[in-house]
């Protein structure tokens, strides 16, 4: 245990998020065993996440039909079951989130992603899923798009909780920031206090450099100028808008404005780095835990991911290593042509809708099981 890579990440001031949930975890005593064991200090969700849980496990399917006996929709019945894991989670983690004084221990819940484009429909949502769940270290997922810049700043002016979600480039955390900061300075002119408050923006890291890597392929095949350039930023983007990310982070942190809040017990809104599972088989299966090690910062990672790491993964502070590098791979993917912010525009685009469509499946699947329910009850 003393040589467990993750647990040796806390020294360097990361914490450690599994991204994964399921009621089969939580029955069997998993989930407490990889705190306890490994140093998890808080999970994140998603409606993949649950879709997975849910449909591919006979874990709920008593709750199911218990639900659907009492005439509830396959909607109502998808957030009775969240709601439930989600609170189960909270509590477990409790004790960490009072022990750390609310710096850490958290649990994350989307909204519906078909709200992603609506902020009156995102805003109702995230109030009535903070009211449901009723746990101060639950944080509520909203995704980082335009629309979403007006709900995370009301939301943390009301005192709730969020996980900016679905972020790749620079100038919308910049946004995102600024929300954030704005909803304190909104809480902080009418007292209220700001030291019940956490925020996370969390980037999404894997997806970049698939795309990326995808455009570079045929950067190559047409040949030019540029040619080494496409060798050399292979694989490179997403780490170096990272580490750009995280230089953002520390000016917005130690400006004279965040200072002034920051007196009054306001906390960092801490960037968390996902999508940190590695896509191109051909790489390391911990290249985006090794790469991005560094002080108030989280990983959030899969159980496979989080596995490997604990088999062979070698902490060391990383996230501010080869800063002139970072710059260089930034200014070269631009020579080459490739609009760095058109291609994450793409990529908040293709994540909503790779939520939607398991979210989706889900809802139908519920309510074949509800229509399973109330047929068998007919029969009898």
């Amino acid at each position: 245990m003393k040589n467990n890579p993750l647990l040796k990440l806390e020294s360097f001031g990361q914490s450690i998020w599994l991204d994964f949930i399921s009621r089969g975890m939580l029955d069997s005593g998993d989930l407490l065993h990889l705190i306890n064991e490994d140093g998890v200090t808080g999970v994140t969700s998603n409606p993949s996440i649950f879709e997975k849980a849910i449909a591919e496990s006979s874990d709920y399917d008593d709750t199911i039909r218990s639900l659907a006996r009492e005439g509830k929709n396959a909607a109502e019945i998808y957030e009775e079951l969240v709601v439930e894991d989600i609170r189960r989670t909270a509590d477990l983690f409790r004790p960490l989130y009072d022990r750390m004084k609310g710096r850490d221990g958290f649990v994350s819940l989307e909204v519906s992603p078909r709200l992603a484009r609506d902020s009156a429909g995102t805003l109702r949502e995230a109030r009535h899923l903070w009211m449901r769940v009723d746990r101060p270290n639950l944080l509520i997922k909203v995704p980082g798009t335009q629309e979403g810049l007006t709900v995370i700043r009301q939301l943390i002016s009301e005192g709730i909780n969020v996980n900016v979600t679905l972020l790749f480039g620079l100038p919308r955390y910049q946004e995102v920031a600024e929300a954030y900061v704005s909803g304190l300075e909104m809480r902080a002119a009418t007292g209220l206090p700001l030291d019940c408050i956490s925020s996370v923006a969390s980037f999404f890291l894997s997806r970049i450099d698939v795309l990326v890597d995808q455009l570079l392929d045929e950067k190559l095949k047409e040949g030019g100028r540029h040619e080494n350039n496409v060798f050399l930023l292979h694989g490179k983007v997403a780490i170096a808008s990272a580490r750009a990310a995280y230089q953002l982070y520390k000016e917005i942190h130690t400006s004279e404005r965040f200072r002034k809040l920051a007196a009054g017990g306001a906390r960092p809104q801490r960037v968390l780095w996902a999508s940190t599972s590695t896509k191109n088989p051909t790489e390391s299966d911990v290249k985006y835990v090794e790469a991005l090690i560094g002080p108030e910062t989280i990983n959030t990672i899969p159980l496979e991911t989080l596995n490997a790491y604990r088999d062979h993964g070698n902490p060391a502070l990383r996230l501010e290593d080869d800063l002139e590098e970072t710059e260089q791979v930034l200014q070269h993917l631009a020579e080459t042509g490739i609009d760095l912010d058109a291609v994450t525009s793409q990529l908040e685009n293709e994540g909503i809708e790779k939520f939607v469509k398991p979210f989706d499946k889900l809802i139908l699947a519920l309510e074949r099981k509800k229509n399973e329910t109330a047929n068998a009850t007919k029969l009898m």
